[in-house]
């Protein structure tokens, strides 16, 4: 990881190697901890960061499902993201915004915890490897599901429910693939450990329904919004294992893997096992975005 000068911790901006917290934090023991992931772009106006008012409203929803009150504004941690990448002299980052439940209480009942709240900035390339925008990646099927319906809330970017995505990513990096996806409890395809998935067949763009165990992700949204303006047909569904070995094209969506194709899936090659026409369309009207700073969506929120 490259560190940054400084993090934005409880309304400071401390040093990075100051950024501490105790071992009988709640978070440490339980997982009681909610959180974001986003990214700022060196675009060609200036710095710019992605999705900023929505990452944070999902920051406060999954609070929310877990009963943990922020106790900050939204305007005060938006306020806090611009501050910290501006101490950093960052001009493209990623960005983690992190609320955890801290001292006060050791046992399941969290409700004497102190609810704390920082803000990391630092330097991160591709997050699957790099030339894999174009050139795609391999994945397997996991052998491990996905979240059932009422055991953990998957719309809450929670700490906690990040166990299940850690068991399907080694699993997947030990054998020697890049990703992991994971089934839903009925055995339909869900979503890779860190990224919603989308499946193309015949000119269709198939991705799983947002109750089958699916975060529902921004970027998701955002290549759903630029599909449908760009005269694509788009169906949320049920999408059986089988679909992805016969599929033209898939490909992974996240803040952090952007969009990437997937090449092969439990080695059954993925079209011609490259990126896809679909594919580097609305790859190519998404990093448009972020590279040239053209925003017609008012996505961007610029430094």
């Amino acid at each position: 990881m490259n560190k940054s000068e400084k993090i934005w911790m409880n309304g400071e901006l401390i040093d990075w190697n100051d950024a501490k917290i105790h071992i009988l934090s709640h978070v440490i023991h339980y997982g009681s901890s909610t959180f974001e992931g986003i990214r700022c772009y060196e675009t060609a106006k200036g710095p710019a960061i992605l999705f900023l008012d929505a990452h944070i409203k999902r920051l406060y929803d999954s609070s929310k499902i877990y009963r943990i009150e922020i106790p900050y504004s939204m305007q005060e941690l938006k306020d806090a993201v611009l501050d910290t990448i501006r101490v950093n002299g960052h001009k493209s980052c990623y960005i983690r915004p992190l609320v955890y439940r801290g001292q006060g209480a050791l046992g399941v009942n969290p409700h004497l915890a102190a609810i704390e709240v920082a803000i990391a900035t630092w330097e991160w390339g591709t997050y699957l490897g790099e030339d894999v925008l174009e050139t795609g990646v391999d994945v397997r099927v996991s052998s491990w599901n996905r979240l059932a319906p009422n055991t953990l809330p998957t719309w809450a970017k929670a700490g906690g429910n990040y166990l299940n995505s850690q068991l399907i990513k080694m699993e997947a990096i030990m054998d020697n693939y890049a990703e992991g996806i994971g089934l839903d409890i009925n055995g339909y395809v869900s979503e890779g450990s860190g990224e919603n998935i989308f499946v193309v067949r015949d000119g269709i763009i198939y991705t799983p329904m947002s109750g089958q165990s699916v975060l529902a992700g921004l970027t998701r949204q955002a290549v759903i919004h630029i599909a449908k303006e760009l005269g694509y047909e788009i169906r949320e569904t049920s999408i059986p294992r089988e679909a992805l070995y016969i599929a033209d094209e898939v490909f992974l969506t996240g803040t952090a893997a952007e969009i990437t194709p997937v090449r092969s899936i439990d080695k059954y090659p993925i079209g011609n096992e490259m990126r896809g026409p679909v594919t580097e369309t609305l790859q190519s009207h998404y990093l448009k975005i972020v590279q040239t700073g053209e925003d017609p969506y008012n996505w961007l929120t610029f430094i």
